[in-house]
């Protein structure tokens, strides 16, 4: 099995796949979606995580975000909602070492309770009951 940091699979757009793109960034389908459409936003520049994106570089990003997002919205009207999430560091499920955000569509019925979203990365944290 080929190690996606060396070489950077991400620093060749070529081998990951680029579906939209401007200066800074691009997109690419994630090779093991959680959800059909899930993509990637990736950097050009080879840096670790989203706090060493420059402002342009955050800005580009979140172009591509949105670009994206309606792309998907008027391929599938099933759709209705996403989920952004950027893992960083390895105790967080980074495993590829080069900054990438991921764009995840959600429909009615993907998961039997969606409350918590983001939160269910620490499963037990996902569900809650607010405080009155």
């Amino acid at each position: 099995m080929r190690d996606p940091n060396n070489p950077c699979l991400f620093c060749n757009i070529k081998e990951s796949g680029n579906i939209y793109e401007n200066d800074l960034a691009y997109a690419s389908y994630d090779s093991y979606p959680v959800s059909e459409n899930h993509c990637l936003i990736i950097p050009r520049r080879h840096i670790k995580d989203y706090f060493d994106l420059s402002n342009e570089e955050l800005v580009a990003c979140n172009d591509i975000i949105k670009v994206m997002k309606n792309k998907i919205l008027n391929k599938d009207q099933k759709v209705k909602g996403f989920n952004i999430g950027i893992n960083i560091g390895k105790v967080s499920g980074q495993s590829i070492f080069h900054c990438h955000i991921h764009l995840i569509p959600r429909r009615d019925g993907d998961v039997e309770n969606p409350q918590g979203g983001v939160r269910s990365v620490i499963p037990m944290k996902q569900h809650y009951k607010r405080k009155i």
